[in-house]
């Protein structure tokens, strides 16, 4: 009885008109309620490709290090999970202040005619980006995201023209896209392992997270309620996003991200047979992930200043940022690292040049190499710089 005057409760709050992804049909607005077919993580010691999907993997998202893969570079189409690319470009535009989450975005005519998932946007209406946002990484609204990628880039053209650059860029080689939202067309396709490539990249904007991890919310100063597409989000411990979508040549797919201790997981799923399917595939490769693998930082090494030849100042210090490294549970993971520093750089150098690196062997194989920088400015010594230490220095002798 508590439960169906909960529900009762519910549906009051939220109107029933609410798109909750990328077709009615498909996602139900109920879903958001419905008691789903798994809770808390099971520990998986091996994982076998049994799923009835085309596609699969499962990436660690600092590394980038594939933990499982399935038909990973095969191209297939990969609906709403385009929303990605989108959203990690939008991401570098707030980032470098291009846009604001406070601007207002004008809704074009094109924006507002789009089908599957919408928030019904109206042409001439005006919505935040915040707002925007929310609605295309909670519900997969695909008005949403084209007024969005019109606002970033002028147009939804030159917008996907800078996704498939910025694919390119990211070595997504099995990636091309022809929309921002993912509704289908020839040559709109990807592999799993691109997926992956580019929700790693998007995971470097926590912000994002923000609105991936909303379970249900509203938009329109609390009139119209959206449901996450996403039901790892609600069911899986750690979920913190990325995407589901659905189209009728894509069938199910997910990006599913989840971090426990310290450790992010990507997993992806392209041509489930079902909804249930591709996150039953997504729970099972996180549980693998996580019962079989862990992160640790190693303790940094003590680096001596280094010395600058013809420089200002006789040495600079150094400094480097030590990686997160990847240990499988149950092996002894010998972690060594060792400095490789150059030898009396040559003045000027800046705060920031790199003057070396330090290298990380897991059981011998290289895992990591990062940068060591310089701290501090050295500018080049001159004749007059000299000639003033000698007149300084004559003053001082008397």
């Amino acid at each position: 009885m508590k439960k169906l005057c909960f529900l009762i409760a519910l549906l009051l709050i939220f109107p029933l008109t609410v798109s909750a992804a990328e077709d009615a049909s498909v996602y139900p607005y109920a879903f958001a309620w419905e008691e789903f077919w798994y809770e808390d993580a099971e520990e998986a010691a091996a994982l076998t490709a049994d799923f009835k999907v085309k596609s699969a993997v499962l990436m660690e998202a600092s590394s980038g290090k594939v933990l499982f893969a399935l038909n990973e570079d095969e191209r297939l189409p990969m609906a709403s999970l385009t929303k990605i690319m989108s959203a990690l470009l939008i991401a570098e535009a707030l980032d470098n202040g291009k846009i604001k989450k406070t601007d207002m975005v004008p809704v074009s005519e094109h924006a507002a005619s789009m089908g599957g998932a919408q928030v019904y946007l109206k042409a001439n209406e005006q919505m935040s980006v915040n707002e925007l946002l929310k609605a295309m990484c909670v519900s997969a609204a695909n008005d949403a995201t084209v007024a969005l990628a019109e606002y970033v880039g002028g147009s939804e053209e030159s917008f996907v023209s800078a996704m498939n650059e910025r694919a390119q860029q990211l070595g997504m080689s099995n990636t091309h896209f022809k929309n921002a939202t993912g509704l289908h067309e020839q040559d709109h396709y990807t592999s799993a392992k691109d997926v992956a490539r580019a929700a790693q990249e998007l995971l470097k904007y926590p912000m994002i997270l923000e609105y991936t991890t909303i379970w249900m919310d509203t938009i329109r100063r609390g009139t119209f309620g959206l449901a996450n597409t996403n039901k790892l989000i609600r069911f899986y411990n750690g979920a913190n996003g990325l995407s589901a979508g659905f189209t009728d040549e894509a069938k199910y797919c997910v990006c599913g991200t989840a971090k426990r201790n310290g450790l992010q997981l990507i997993a992806v799923v392209l041509g489930a047979e079902s909804d249930e399917e591709r996150f039953n595939a997504a729970k099972k490769m996180l549980d693998y992930g996580f019962a079989n693998y862990s992160i640790m930082r190693p303790e940094k090494l003590k680096l001596e200043p280094v010395t600058v030849q013809n420089g200002v100042k006789g040495s600079a210090g150094i400094d480097y940022t030590p990686p997160t490294l990847l240990l499988e549970k149950g092996k002894k993971n010998d972690v060594t690292q060792k400095a490789h520093i150059e030898e009396k750089p040559e003045a000027p150098i800046k705060k920031g040049d790199t003057v070396g690196y330090v290298v990380y062997e897991i059981d011998g194989t290289e895992a990591a190499r990062v940068p060591v920088y310089v701290t501090e400015d050295v500018g080049k010594i001159n004749y007059l710089i000299v000639l003033i230490r000698m007149i300084k220095s004559m003053f001082s002798f008397f």
